[in-house]
């Protein structure tokens, strides 16, 4: 007997460390390709959570590959910065997630890389781009990195500053606001009301898209345009959750934004999001890709562990 449940701990064990997915990344310190200084757009600009201390500062360099930039601009962001973006922000807030962001040329549109997938638990890179879009920041590639299990909001912040830093120019603080109020109903969504994270992201891409084509004029015009989304999506929110999304998108509606040109850079978070939830929902459907391997492993498991007890 004693045998017997060693060998289904050890399944167990195996069970827990194959299953979890493992994410890599290329090496932080293959330094042999040395990337060139773009004297157009300038270097990248990497901001690090003021209270990372020197160990997780160093974790996070190398989850960022600063050492294989030929050049960067170091900042640190505080709960001074915080308080600066976010009205309602408090400057003893403790913050550890960090980022690179390197400028591209106008129409590339933003490209949205969270390096440490297993440390950021909240926000994911579509939930970053739609805020970031809010926010007024484009043409940019943002990699997002953490060294501990964090929610992943403070990284806005740094977005931010690191965005101001490198364009010389300033972001509307009413914008930034709104953009971080965006990014706590997105979050809430998700983890409190249980809505896929996929899901929430394209629920605010594409009632974004329909305030930047209808340009309603009334709080009530944006509450249709609410409901009408989450009726197609199939979204059952409680009044509560609806209501601060009602509220939200409304503030997103009467913001200073050039919505013929917002509604090019959504078309295309829009696509990206379709293809996702599509490729997702067709390996559920014809038992193949990531989901059918992990079906397909726990059965071998339970198979092998009712063969240890017959």
């Amino acid at each position: 007997m004693k045998k017997k449940f060693l060998a289904v701990l050890a399944a167990m064990c195996i069970a827990t460390s194959v299953v979890t997915p493992s994410i890599s990344f290329a090496s932080t310190n293959d330094t042999s390709t040395t990337k060139e200084i773009n004297e157009k757009l300038g270097v990248p600009i990497v901001v690090y959570g003021g209270n990372l201390s020197a160990a997780e500062k160093d974790i996070v360099k190398k989850d960022l590959d600063v050492a294989g930039e030929a050049e960067v601009e170091e900042i640190t962001v505080t709960g001074a910065d915080l308080i600066k973006y976010i009205s309602d922000g408090d400057s003893r807030a403790r913050m550890y997630s960090s980022a690179k962001i390197t400028r591209k040329d106008a129409g590339a549109g933003l490209v949205i890389k969270i390096v440490t997938p297993q440390n950021i638990t909240q926000v994911t890179s579509d939930m970053y781009s739609n805020a970031m879009l809010t926010a007024g920041i484009e043409d940019a590639v943002v990699e997002v990195a953490a060294p501990k299990a964090v929610t992943g909001h403070s990284a806005l912040v740094g977005i931010y500053k690191a965005y101001e830093v490198t364009t010389g120019e300033k972001l509307d603080t009413e914008r930034t606001d709104v953009a971080n109020e965006e990014l706590s109903v997105a979050t809430d969504l998700a983890q409190k009301a249980g809505v896929d994270d996929e899901k929430v992201s394209q629920l605010l891409t594409e009632i974004k898209k329909q305030i930047a084509e209808q340009k309603p004029a009334t709080k009530e015009d944006v509450e249709k345009i609410v409901n009408e989304q989450l009726s197609k999506l199939e979204i059952n929110l409680s009044d509560k959750d609806r209501q601060l999304l009602i509220d939200l998108m409304n503030k997103i509606s009467k913001l200073d934004i050039d919505f013929s040109k917002w509604g090019n850079q959504l078309e295309d978070l829009s696509s990206s999001l379709k293809d996702k939830l599509g490729s997702i929902s067709e390996d559920i459907k014809s038992d193949t890709g990531f989901w059918a391997s992990v079906k397909n492993f726990f059965q071998k498991i339970a198979d092998g562990i009712g063969s240890i007890f017959n």
